[in-house]
């Protein structure tokens, strides 16, 4: 079996979305999304939806796709595509950005599941056949108390756990932004107190300042605050490149550190961090490494006894996750979710969503074959445009 092609639609989808600035919902958002899709002369094709900045959720800008139908497509055409470690490889010494690289992997892996007719966890060699699901919130949401009234609708939806992610680039107070300070400690420390007291004690809570914290004496604060209330584990609160002050949190704070969550790196930057005691979970997806790189990177914590936390929702990251025993990768973050936007409307470009939760909270795992997609090829041909200006082409 050879590539004989690979390919990039470009196409108009609507979305849920939030807006992050003013705190309201955006309803409907007129997004681009792309599939790519790897072509065989035995007629099998896999395909990869999204790659953009949120994972499955939008689609590669037109310089990725440029590389992609370019340089990429001149060396893997004539390759056996089934040789997923070696292009792996190649595209790793390469120096292709992660997001890019990560894309043909996952297609990659889709491919060989069409081809043996399983999903892709199967074909790794399954763990489970469902995860836990827990609601990950967009930041600013709205002012402390929101959080917690929403915090409560999602455990009475059937989420079994909860991630705050809180408010930063927004003041709370104002309802305005504010660029130049980050973070607002202030209202954050009342946030996880509300939450904690409107859904209980018992109840699996997590919180992700995604970096905003500028120095380790304000994140130490928010963190003794987090183990007071027992609060799972405190996501990404420093900027990642400041490695020293993460080994310092970890000695400090009680409450597991997760992290990195997105710097560049994948399996080779966690295990770093890992050696060095700057995290006590570690955070990966398939946009950093594809499904190849978020395996590897599971495999070495799993040796270091450690959780490997998968980042982001999206159908390659449940797949991940099926291969993956609860032990090493416990929940999978579904989101981003906020009061009057609905996650679960379905894409008009598939005929099946990948994570609604069950009435015990779980998200099962796709069953056909690939990462599980049943793809509306009539509505993306419909809706083609030009990544460069959005105006939609005739086919």
């Amino acid at each position: 079996m050879k590539i004989t092609d690979i390919k990039v639609k470009s196409f108009l989808t609507y979305a849920d979305r939030w807006d992050q600035g003013h705190a309201l919902p955006k309803p409907d958002t007129e997004l681009m999304q792309t599939v790519l899709t790897i072509e065989t002369d035995e007629g099998v094709s896999g395909h990869f939806i999204g790659g953009g900045t949120h994972g499955d959720q939008e689609g590669l800008n037109n310089v990725d796709q440029n590389l992609i139908l370019g340089r990429i497509r001149d060396l893997l055409i004539g390759q056996n595509p089934l040789d997923r470690e070696m292009i792996w490889q190649w595209l790793l010494v390469a120096w292709f950005p992660e997001n890019v690289a990560s894309v043909i992997d996952n297609a990659l892996w889709d491919l060989a599941g069409r081809m043996t007719n399983l999903p892709v966890y199967k074909l790794i060699g399954g763990a489970r056949d469902k995860v836990k699901a827990y609601a990950s919130t967009y930041p600013n949401i709205g002012k402390p108390k929101v959080y917690a009234e929403h915090a409560l609708a999602c455990k009475k939806e059937g989420y079994i756990a909860y991630k705050i992610h809180p408010h930063y680039f927004w003041n709370p107070e104002t309802g305005k932004p504010t660029p130049g300070r980050p973070s607002n400690i202030k209202a954050d420390i009342e946030t996880i107190h509300l939450v904690r007291e409107a859904v209980g004690p018992e109840y699996v809570l997590m919180y992700d300042p995604w970096g905003t914290y500028m120095s380790v004496e304000e994140t130490i604060k928010v963190g003794r605050e987090l183990e007071k209330l027992n609060y799972y584990w405190y996501e990404h609160p420093m900027p990642e490149y400041r490695v020293e002050s993460y080994v310092r949190l970890c000695r400090e704070l009680t409450i597991p550190i997760l992290s990195p969550e997105i710097i560049a790196g994948g399996v080779f930057s966690r295990a770093d961090w890992m050696l060095r005691g700057a995290s006590d979970m570690t955070r990966i997806d398939v946009i950093r490494g594809g499904i190849t790189g978020a395996r590897k990177t599971a495999i070495v914590a799993e040796a270091y006894g450690i959780r490997c936390e998968l980042h982001m929702a999206g159908w390659g990251n449940l797949q991940v996750m099926g291969a993956t025993s609860e032990d090493t990768s416990e929940y999978y973050e579904k989101g981003l979710l906020a009061p009057g936007v609905d996650y679960d409307k379905q894409h008009p470009y598939l005929k099946n969503n990948c994570d609604k939760i069950d009435t015990e909270g779980y998200v099962h795992l796709p069953q056909k074959p690939g990462m599980g997609y049943e793809i509306e090829w009539d509505y993306i041909n419909d809706n083609i445009i030009d990544p460069t200006t959005f105006v939609r082409k005739t086919i």
